[in-house]
C-alpha cells in the first residue's frame, strides 16, 4: 500500500515538472492575429501575454474603429493561444497513477 503511495507521490510530482516546463515553453509560442484588412495586427504567447500591438495611422483617426478592432484581434488571439495553452498543459499533466483498491471507480 505505501509503495503504491509513493510512487504516486513520485508521478505527481513528476507530472508538476512536466506543467511548469510546459508553461515555460508556452512564454515562447507566440500567435500572431490582424484585422482581415491588416490595419490591427497583435502578438501574443499561448500564455496570454500581449508582446505587440501594430496599428495603421488610418486607423488612428477613428476612435470606435480602432477600440471595435481591437476587441475583434484581441479575442481572435486569446482564444488562438487558450486552445494551444489549454491542450500543452493538458498533454504534460497526463499521469499515468496507480489504481488504489476501492476507489477505481473516482477515475474513469
Amino acid at each position: 500500500m505505501f509503495g503504491d503511495l509513493m510512487g504516486m507521490m513520485g508521478k505527481m510530482q513528476e507530472a508538476q515538472k512536466k506543467i511548469e516546463e510546459a508553461k515555460n515553453r508556452l512564454n515562447t509560442i507566440l500567435i500572431d492575429e490582424q484585422s482581415s484588412d491588416g490595419l490591427l495586427k497583435v502578438t501574443i504567447t499561448a500564455n496570454r501575454t500581449i508582446k505587440s500591438v501594430s496599428i495603421t495611422d488610418a486607423l488612428l483617426e477613428d476612435k470606435e474603429q480602432l477600440e471595435d478592432y481591437f476587441i475583434l484581434v484581441m479575442n481572435k488571439a486569446i482564444e488562438k493561444a487558450t486552445a494551444i495553452n489549454e491542450a500543452e498543459l493538458a498533454d504534460a499533466a497526463k499521469v499515468d497513477l496507480p489504481v488504489i483498491p476501492g476507489m477505481e471507480d473516482m477515475f474513469k
